[in-house]
């Protein structure tokens, strides 16, 4: 309830008219009222929503989104398939390359050198000064030809020339050093 007093004065000033300083009388609006707010051309109090170009920018964002999702999974894709390829390639290459330090080590009569590309199997089942006598005592490695390793088996064919010209393939069975990864030399046939 309010209390009685004098009235508050109108939130808009009255427009001057012929009776006094009061409103002209209106069939919608009584007498002392307030005025209406302006009419058309007034900016409503809050923006309205827009509504042009919806559809446009939904699709836009949705298309965007996309995107980034084949990107980052078409991305993680490829990254697994690279990580796949390089890591063959990788074995492939410290597979020859053992393999040729192997061979190289007993051209130049160094089995100690030998001795040390082998895997930790393979010193365990042969002492060093017994790998060194062993090999000594069998025909002497005059040149070899590594092949191509078999990623598969981990195995690389490698054509030995003996001394005397004597000529033999033999396989070199790899293996993966359990330490720090690379490969090693676990066995000759």
């Amino acid at each position: 309830m309010t209390a009685p007093g004098p009235a508050a004065p109108p939130p808009y000033p009255a427009p001057t008219g012929s009776e006094g300083g009061q409103p002209p009388a209106t069939p919608d609006i009584p007498a002392g009222a307030p005025a209406p707010p302006p009419g058309p051309g007034v900016s409503p109090p809050f923006a309205a929503p827009p509504t042009e170009g919806r559809r446009t920018r939904l699709w836009l964002g949705l298309g965007v989104g996309a995107l980034a999702l084949v990107l980052c999974c078409g991305g993680g894709g490829a990254a697994v398939v690279g990580l796949a390829v390089s890591g063959v390639q990788a074995l492939r290459e410290q597979g020859r390359t053992v393999s040729t330090d192997y061979y190289q080590a007993l051209v130049d009569r160094n089995y100690g050198e030998a001795y040390g590309q082998l895997c930790d199997d393979a010193q365990r089942r042969e002492s060093r000064p017994e790998f060194e006598r062993r090999v000594a005592a069998e025909p002497q490695v005059a040149g070899y030809q590594v092949g191509e390793v078999d990623t598969r088996n981990l195995t690389v064919p490698v054509d030995v020339t003996l001394e005397g010209g004597q000529r033999e393939r033999q396989q070199v069975i790899l293996g993966q050093d359990q330490q720090n990864g690379g490969v090693e030399v676990c066995g000759i046939n």
